[in-house]
């Protein structure tokens, strides 16, 4: 897939996962189209461009996007917040860049989350790990709109042949900073060369891929990886002895896989059943 004469463009450029892929995708020879509501707040890498955009301008992005070859989406409200502020960047700024990769012909990396999911429940000792597609239960308007997000693509790829991998990001930090971590994970490096396998990747089609390290204590079992060939190299076992005893002490984070986004707002009397459809 890789034409290294293409741009890729990333959006959310200047946030902490877009400035740490900018360094790595242009040691890799890329050549980038960056792009943010913020300014860049590093010296460009060699091989790229900045342009200051708002996903809800539907010109800019067409604009931007023109002659890219991929679109790495890592743009929009990232944290869990109102409806009204997930509303515009999230929902119609993911249809703005649908929009821009099918007229590009461009393949598409969603940066899902595992908030799509987040009101599963963890799997306990010797019960089945979740596996993708796996059925969306968000735990939050930011979780909702990620599991919009990865119905846009397969909408897209299924109308219009676009290419996308949807990654659930669980928790992309330096290293991980509490107990929930250990099975949620994912270092930056695995990003980065998650991105760049996707990037050179023959064929994506529509897929999903857990966004996590090689953590023993995952809640995520088999995905579509194998589509673009990438393996987690770093894990989150390393760090257990910093973080294994830092827990919530909510009852409701430490349920369900989402963590504290659950908890957030709670107002059920009794904790959501483990089958989404039972009455109980």
């Amino acid at each position: 897939m890789t034409d290294l004469k293409k741009p890729v463009l990333v959006t959310g450029a200047s946030g902490n996962l877009g400035r740490m892929l900018a360094a790595a995708l242009s040691a890799r020879g890329y050549r980038l189209r960056l792009t943010d509501i913020k300014a860049f707040p590093d010296d460009l890498p060699p091989g790229a461009e900045f342009v200051t955009s708002d996903l809800g301008d539907e010109a800019a992005m067409l604009r931007i996007a023109d002659d890219c070859q991929a679109i790495l989406h890592f743009g929009g409200v990232s944290v869990d917040r109102p409806f009204e502020e997930v509303m515009d960047p999230n929902i119609r700024g993911l249809y703005h860049i649908y929009e821009a990769a099918r007229r590009a012909s461009a393949r598409v990396l969603f940066a899902s989350s595992n908030h799509s999911i987040g009101f599963h429940s963890r799997p306990g000792p010797g019960e089945p790990k979740l596996e993708a597609p796996g059925s969306f239960r968000p735990d939050s308007f930011y979780g909702l709109s990620k599991a919009y997000g990865e119905l846009m693509g397969r909408l897209y790829w299924d109308k219009h042949g676009v290419e996308n991998l949807n990654v659930r990001i669980g928790s992309c930090f330096p290293e991980p900073v509490d107990a929930r971590m250990l099975a949620t994970w994912l270092s930056f490096d695995d990003l980065a060369r998650l991105c760049i396998a996707f990037l050179e990747a023959p064929k994506v089609g529509h897929a999903v891929v857990w966004g996590a390290s090689a953590n023993p204590a995952s809640y995520w079992g088999a995905d579509h990886r194998a589509r673009i060939g990438w393996e987690p190299a770093d894990t989150a076992e390393a760090f257990r002895h910093k973080v294994e005893h830092l827990l919530s002490g909510n009852p409701v984070t430490e349920r369900y896989q989402g963590g504290a986004y659950c908890a957030n707002d709670y107002s059920r009397a009794k904790p959501s059943p483990r089958d989404a459809f039972s009455l109980d």
